[in-house]
């Protein structure tokens, strides 16, 4: 298989994403305190993580939202505070660029309840990413308000932006692409229902996509999204998957995008990586162009490099394919540290 073009969305600059404290990246410092440790180009910096965040749940239960972080003291903290956030996201932004992405997907939804703090929120990172990035910006949110504020903030001259996502649950957001001129993933959600079977999935895609066309988005403007679910919690969610991806892709023709958050697959299993990566060559061969990935691990050129005669890849394969019951032989050589 050759990967000529793989459209990563990149899903790095979210509020929901974590890093366990006294890990690899947070460390502590002179027993006072914490910082995040990353690098820009080939220099070493680091973030300080605010004593708010020290106090929470999540501090509590060993895990840090370092996106958060970095949005927290961008928008609140001193004036060395701010540069130092606002460094951060942009090295995000820059890395995933320079891995091959396609899109820098945005979502502050987890920053807070505030509705309105969100809004401004999206704005800022927004305008914080397009400052260090020259790709486009994929809004991602649950709330149409706050994916106006990112779509305003968007610099088309870089490209048409995407929102992330409209689907039958959320049809307001087909009138905000329109108006925008955005691209959109398009979910396969419906009003009240996630579908794992492929019948579930079409019927709503056969009710969106009139929606979408009626609204002057062409073909190559659709990134459908099947939705990906953890094979830890079904070990048959892997093959149902990529069924869908092959059926979407018969209806629907060459012309149209299969996108997916294709790292749900490994959610609660050891050794994600591995299982992400391989999962995502095979939803390349079943018809799938792209993902919403960290495009550091998952892109064209990891994919077509992939040992596919290797023992990682056969484990992660028939684990995927439902073929490892209960995934016990992928456990087994991941505890052994044979994988």
């Amino acid at each position: 298989m050759g990967v000529n073009e793989f459209i990563a969305v990149g899903e790095n600059i979210h509020c929901t994403r974590i890093y366990k404290v006294g890990g690899k990246f947070v460390k502590p410092i002179d027993g006072e305190g914490y910082v995040i440790e990353y690098t820009a180009g080939d220099e070493a910096r680091s973030l300080p993580v605010p004593s708010e965040f020290m106090e929470n749940a999540d501090w509590q239960a060993g895990k840090v939202k370092h996106c958060a972080v970095a949005i927290w003291l961008g928008t609140r903290g001193a004036e060395s505070e701010q540069a130092a956030g606002s460094d951060y996201i942009g090295a995000l932004a820059i890395r995933q660029g320079a891995a091959g992405a396609s899109y820098l997907d945005i979502n502050v939804d987890e920053f807070s309840t505030d509705v309105a703090e969100r809004v401004d929120l999206m704005k800022w990172t927004v305008e914080t990413v397009q400052a260090a990035a020259t790709i486009p910006v994929s809004v991602d949110s649950s709330n149409t308000d706050i994916l106006n504020a990112g779509l305003e903030a968007c610099d088309k001259s870089r490209g048409r932006p995407m929102i992330n996502s409209v689907s039958l649950e959320r049809k307001d957001a087909v009138e905000l692409a329109a108006s925008y001129g955005a691209v959109v993933i398009a979910s396969a959600a419906g009003e009240s229902d996630l579908p794992t079977d492929t019948e579930g999935r079409l019927a709503n895609l056969d009710a969106l996509m009139p929606l979408l066309r009626d609204a002057g988005l062409a073909d190559e403007d659709i990134h459908i999204d099947p939705l990906v679910f953890p094979i830890s919690t079904d070990g048959q969610n892997g093959p149902r998957f990529l069924d869908a991806v092959k059926a979407i892709r018969e209806k629907y023709g060459t012309a149209i995008h299969i996108v997916a958050g294709l790292s749900n697959v490994s959610f609660g299993m050891p050794n994600r990586k591995l299982i992400n990566q391989v999962f995502s060559r095979l939803a390349v061969e079943a018809g799938a162009d792209g993902g919403i990935v960290d495009p550091l691990q998952i892109n064209a050129g990891i994919l077509n490099s992939m040992d596919t005669e290797s023992d990682g890849y056969k484990l992660a394969k028939a684990l995927l394919m439902g073929e490892d019951e209960f995934g016990m032989n992928y456990i087994t050589a991941s505890r052994e540290g044979t994988l």
